[in-house]
């Protein structure tokens, strides 16, 4: 008689990556990892959009971040670790504070990787992490801040979240990620470097744009009024999943 191999459905193969990952897995791990787990059938290479799916709907995983699950049997352990749930009343603690945004800077960090730029965050959030995997160091491209200006410019540049370089190491995108702090403060480091040609963008929960508006009619922000941008979390992920998407495929028109 003939043995058969026990095969997993795709959601069993999701579940499985998140619990090898230790609980909790971005979209990226997932389509970097799922795979590998044997006995079961994908009939693609590109398995994306069925992640995707899987994620959403599937009752033994639970919604952290925009593009962030857990597994259900672990999340009391993760709350422990103040990793809470997205719908959750979540404790304002600084650890919790510190995982969101440091999750955040790993999302842009990685679509500006998807994208093609070389990326920087600073060293002081290097060793902070992005899911459960990674660090956000080894996402990064550049591991030192490229000498594109005077030396008052660099040190300035050294402290915003993240940024994006063109091919020439000069700055594209300066990115502050404003999950509870004082978005002012991310804007008076936009007015000092508001002499290179680059984008400005705060990233921020959507509910804070009021907060952000409101910031930019300040007369000290006037100059940068036209050239500041907010984007919310969501809006991010958005992008960062349809980029992970598209790099599966072979031609993109």
């Amino acid at each position: 008689m003939k043995s058969h191999k026990l095969r997993l459905t795709q959601a069993d193969a999701v579940v499985k990556t998140i619990e090898l990952l230790g609980g909790i897995a971005t979209l990226g791990d997932l389509n970097r990892e799922v795979l590998k787990i044997e006995g079961v059938e994908w009939r693609t290479k590109t398995p994306f959009a069925s992640i995707r799916r899987i994620v959403q709907l599937d009752k033994r995983l639970f919604k952290i971040e925009p593009g962030l699950y857990g597994l259900t049997s672990m999340k009391k352990q993760l709350e422990s670790k103040e990793i809470f749930e997205i719908s959750d009343m979540r404790k304002q603690s600084h650890a919790s504070q510190e995982f969101s945004h440091s999750y955040y800077q790993g999302i842009i960090t990685s679509v500006g990787n998807l994208k093609g730029f070389e990326t920087y965050l600073p060293d002081q959030d290097k060793g902070k992490p992005f899911g459960k995997t990674q660090k956000l160091g080894e996402l990064r491209k550049l591991p030192k801040i490229p000498p594109f200006s005077y030396e008052r410019f660099i040190n300035r540049s050294k402290t915003v979240d993240v940024i994006w370089f063109n091919h020439r190491r000069m700055p594209d995108s300066f990115f502050e990620v404003e999950h509870s702090t004082q978005i002012q403060n991310s804007l008076l480091k936009f007015v000092d470097l508001q002499d290179f040609n680059a984008r400005m963008l705060i990233v921020s929960p959507k509910q804070r744009r009021a907060e952000f508006e409101q910031k930019m009619q300040f007369e000290a922000f006037r100059e940068i009024q036209e050239r500041v941008l907010f984007i919310d979390y969501e809006s991010v992920v958005k992008q960062y999943e349809k980029l992970l998407e598209e790099s599966q495929q072979e031609i993109v028109l």
